[in-house]
């Protein structure tokens, strides 16, 4: 049975060989499976690409994509994702952190019969910082995703192939990979795995780019609206108490005076959550322009290791300047 291991490769010159050294002697301890796998070259600023084509060069099932433009992780996975052939995808990240020789443990979990396996990581290796962002960012969306409760995701996974050809045919730029896969099965199992210590340099997600990750949660679910309908009328019932309660106490006290500090105070507070609405609001309709106006989810520049591209698996091609430049787009 051949397996996929899908990378998203940013800035990773001095871990990526590594990495794909240690994911074929793994699955030389493995009967009945053979791995290939899939490298996205993420617009890195170090000689990511050039290491990457080293590696196809001394393995034979090594594939390498280099795009035009940095898009991000979760688009580097889909754009891997036209190029997997095997029966089980697995994708992992490009620092070792996710190590292959926990592989196994993922094959034989999806031998039980799961579209989707997780790995759950024991404890995290990451900065404090970064750990209070990921429990706040998994607390909401535990409550405001349709999916399985007792499940945690992570970027070390394992899907079947019809899992990822489902999700191929997600339309808009702002993929986010996990959450498709939740919106095509909860036949999803876990397993506890090791976070290692990174070995080179440190983590490439800034505040900003986790906020703007974290904000693709508008694509996969409507509840963000109905807590802002919620909050709304709640807020609606409370200043219609309130103006009862004032035009009561001045009946009984018509010398009382009316407080300017704490209307202006009741101001701020109603327009400040009138103006949150609208933003969430605006997202809504921002990535729904974006969507209908066919932004790419990634733009490829070359390939290596690609003897040509696979014809009912990739979107959509337009022509570049080179005729072996192509832009690949949902339709």
């Amino acid at each position: 049975m051949l397996v996929s291991i899908v990378v998203p490769c940013y800035n990773s010159e001095k871990t990526i060989e590594k990495l794909v050294d240690l994911c074929f002697e793994t699955f030389e301890t493995i009967p009945g499976y053979e791995c290939e796998m899939i490298l996205v070259n993420d617009y890195s600023k170090d000689g990511t690409f050039e290491a990457i084509k080293r590696a196809a060069k001394k393995h034979d099932r090594v594939k390498g994509i280099n795009f035009a433009k940095n898009f991000g992780q979760h688009s580097a996975l889909m754009a891997a994702f036209h190029y997997v052939e095997g029966d089980y995808v697995i994708g992992l990240d490009d620092d070792l952190q996710n190590h292959p020789s926990q592989i196994p443990e993922f094959l034989k979990k999806a031998e039980e019969g799961y579209d989707i396996v997780f790995g759950v990581y024991r404890k995290r290796n990451f900065s404090k910082k970064k750990n209070l962002i990921n429990k706040f960012s998994h607390f909401l969306m535990w409550h405001l995703l349709d999916r399985p409760k007792d499940i945690e995701m992570s970027n070390f996974w394992l899907a079947r192939r019809y899992v990822i050809e489902k999700t191929k045919e997600f339309v808009g730029p702002n993929v986010f990979i996990q959450l498709i896969f939740f919106s095509i099965t909860h036949n999803i199992a876990e397993i506890n795995i090791e976070h290692y210590e990174r070995e080179v340099g440190s983590s490439n997600y800034t505040f900003k780019k986790g906020l703007a990750l974290f904000m693709r949660l508008v694509n996969y679910s409507v509840i963000p609206l109905r807590i802002s309908a919620g909050i709304g009328v709640l807020f609606a019932l409370a200043g219609f108490a309130a103006g009862i309660i004032v035009f009561v106490r001045k009946l009984v006290h018509p010398d009382m005076a009316v407080g300017w500090p704490s209307l202006m105070c009741a101001m701020f507070v109603l327009f400040g959550i009138v103006l949150l609405m609208l933003g969430v609001i605006g997202e809504y309709i921002g990535k729904m322009i974006i969507t209908q106006s066919n932004s790419p989810q990634f733009v490829i520049r070359e390939t290596v290791g690609v003897s040509r591209p696979q014809k009912k698996a990739l979107p959509k091609m337009t022509e570049l300047h080179r005729p072996e430049e192509r832009n690949f787009f949902q339709k």
